[in-house]
């Protein structure tokens, strides 16, 4: 029998009831595992957990994207690297529904465990994994800042709320300099969006043609500080595509190089989840093959090849 640990966040989204655990048990050990369920108790918990974990055939984050965040990260600091999965039961869920989930977890349960391993990129920022989003600067701090309460009370529209007010505070533009395939650009910015992922803060096909494995990822400058001008700009980029849209530079890269001019207060938000790094320099780039069991829904428009063997 292969063998499987949960990993759960208790305090994830609405759905999660302690009581549906053993339902949840029962489900997994019917397609061949034998699982055990650890709860996180603090943050950081699920990065600890895979980290020191002994080898087990399957590892599954059940939480939200920052859950995933913890398992992906602490995975990477493993010498024998585990197989992963993601059930989704966050606020978002920016990640499962990217991957084919619902919102039904018996359901996700079943799909996950009738999927297939497929090699993913995933991002590093200054060698610290993110899924699928990494950002700074205007709205960027909203994932971490709303209250953890609040996301579980009112969902989503805790993040609305909070983008609402953010929306009415002065926009401030950062000196900085980028370089990108050789290229190296100076300018004024009021946020920078790195993603790899076709639904971004609760957005279907933020990007179109996005793909998991293409050793790609999307880069996302903004020159506006006028609030219609922000807005103006995600319009077109919505309705066009971000190629040629004015007051937004998009780029597609393995890599990417970005030097403040001085030190930030801000941080960056990594996973809906604050980037504990200050520094004035921060590199992106590429790891490749991660192997993560997903349903089998989406993988033809999100991956260029086969599944892993």
């Amino acid at each position: 029998m292969k063998s499987c640990v949960v990993i759960y966040n208790p305090n994830s989204g609405h759905i999660l009831r302690k009581s549906m655990i053993p339902t949840y048990k029962e489900l997994i050990e019917k397609h061949g595992y034998s699982v055990k369920f650890i709860a996180t108790q603090y943050k950081g918990h699920a990065k600890e957990i895979v980290s020191h974990i002994g080898y087990v055939n399957l590892v599954i984050s059940m939480g939200g994207d920052g859950t995933f965040n913890e398992i992906v990260f602490g995975n990477f600091q493993r010498k024998q690297r585990l197989i992963l999965a993601h059930i989704p039961v966050g606020t978002t869920n920016d990640v499962g529904v990217m991957f084919g989930y619902g919102k039904d977890i018996e359901k996700n349960i079943h799909l996950c465990l009738t999927g297939e391993v497929m090699d993913l990129d995933i991002p590093l920022i200054n060698n610290r994994p993110f899924v699928y989003v990494a950002g700074f600067g205007k709205f960027l701090d909203i994932p971490y800042e709303t209250p953890r309460s609040l996301k579980k009370k009112y969902g989503h529209l805790a993040y609305l709320i909070a983008g609402v007010k953010d929306f009415f505070r002065v926009t401030k533009n950062y000196k900085l300099t980028y370089t990108i395939d050789g290229v190296e650009k100076k300018g004024l910015y009021s946020f920078i969006l790195i993603s790899s992922a076709n639904r971004i803060a609760g957005f279907n096909n933020f990007y179109k043609d996005v793909k998991l494995d293409d050793d790609l990822f999307e880069v996302l400058f903004c020159t506006y500080t006028r609030r219609l001008d922000i807005i103006k700009a995600f319009g077109m980029l919505r309705a066009t595509g971000p190629n040629n849209v004015s007051g937004l530079e998009f780029h597609r890269t393995s890599n990417i190089k970005i030097t403040f001019d001085q030190h930030q207060k801000k941080a960056w938000c990594v996973d809906g989840e604050k980037l504990e790094i200050r520094t004035k320099t921060y590199e992106i780039k590429n790891e490749r093959n991660v192997k993560i069991l997903m349903p089998k829904k989406n993988i033809d428009k999100l991956f260029t090849q086969e599944k892993s063997n």
